[in-house]
Parts: C-alpha cells; sequence; structure tokens
C-alpha cells in the first residue's frame, strides 16, 4: 500500500503546472468535450506509466546493489530539483487534426509524457519498490487527480493556483523521499 500512496502522492503533486496539465487544459478550451479527454488521459497514463514501472522493476530486479539504490536515491533529488523549473507549452505544441477528442488526447498524453519528469519518477517508484501494478495504479491516479480539475476547470485553474508553492511542496517532497533512501541505503535509518 506504501507503494500505491507514495507514488500517488509524488506524480500528483508533480503533475501540477506540468507541461500535460498544460495540454489538459488546452485539449479541454478546443474540444469542449471532457469525458473523451478524460478517458484519452487515462487510457494514455496507463500504458505509459506501466511501462515506466515496469523497466524500473526489471532494471532494480538486475541491478540490486547499493550503487544502483543510491542512484535511485539520486534521481528523486534530482527529479526534486527538476520540479522546480516551470515546464512550458508553446502553441505550436497543440495537437491537431479532426481525429476527435479521445484518440488526439491519447495520442497527445502518451507522447508528452515520455521522459516527462512524472514517467522518469514512475521509473524510479517502480524501482524503489519493484511493484509495478501499485506504482502503475498510483502515478495513473496522482496524473488523474491532477488532471481531471484542469480539464473541467481549464484556464481557471491555472489562475487560482499558485503553481511556485505547488512546485515547491512537490520539490521537497522528491528531495525528501531522496534523502530518506539515501540515509536507508547509508545504514543511518
Amino acid at each position: 500500500m506504501e507503494a500505491f500512496l507514495t507514488s500517488t502522492a509524488v506524480v500528483a503533486l508533480a503533475e501540477i503546472g506540468d507541461k500535460t496539465m498544460l495540454l489538459a487544459i488546452v485539449l479541454a478550451t478546443r474540444f469542449r468535450k471532457p469525458m473523451p479527454i478524460i478517458l484519452g488521459i487515462l487510457f494514455a497514463t496507463i500504458a505509459n506509466h506501466a511501462l515506466a514501472a515496469l523497466v524500473g522493476a526489471s532494471v532494480a530486479g538486475f541491478l540490486a546493489s547499493d550503487w544502483f539504490r543510491y542512484l535511485v536515491a539520486a534521481s528523486f533529488i534530482v527529479m526534486g530539483l527538476w520540479t522546480l523549473i516551470p515546464d512550458t507549452f508553446d502553441e505550436d505544441d497543440k495537437p491537431g487534426g479532426a481525429r476527435g477528442a479521445f484518440l488526439t488526447t491519447l495520442v497527445a498524453f502518451f507522447l508528452v509524457e515520455m521522459g516527462d519528469k512524472t514517467q522518469i519518477a514512475t521509473i524510479a517508484l517502480g524501482a524503489r519498490y519493484l511493484d509495478v501494478w501499485l506504482v502503475a495504479a498510483g502515478t495513473t491516479l496522482g496524473m488523474m487527480i491532477a488532471n481531471v480539475p484542469a480539464v473541467f476547470l481549464g484556464e481557471a485553474l491555472v489562475k487560482r493556483v499558485p503553481l511556485g508553492v505547488v512546485r515547491a511542496v512537490a520539490a521537497a517532497l522528491f528531495v525528501a523521499i531522496g534523502v530518506w533512501m539515501l540515509a536507508e541505503v547509508a545504514g543511518w535509518i
């Protein structure tokens, strides 16, 4: 259960203000059909994060040494610092075409999430907990917690949520997990 809850919290906080959240807002204002957008986000995230958690768990299984655990802990700290850097979303990055809200959202979210900090966090969480399903379920729930309100509230959400504060909290969470893991591997706790 720890893997699920930690994964949910880490990704929900990290996702606020992320480029995929901005994509959700753009898609909501473009298509004005919330349910196909939400389902597209859900299915794209399940696929992307299940693969990411599997990669993390697989790599951890092969490299179960202390140096690998230090690397995973350091990745959380780097994620925390990366979270402090705001994402941008250019108008040119908007998905286009008449393929429909669901398909456009599915493809756009899957591609935009590739290499994103929440995907990398999912890989790290998969390596940390070695539980692909709980990590993928938690990170998917975290994405939905952050993105569903963005779909419904659109730009009003961005105007009301102090993204700098949320980024700082997410960064602190990532760094705290990384430091805790470092202390655990070093035998300090």
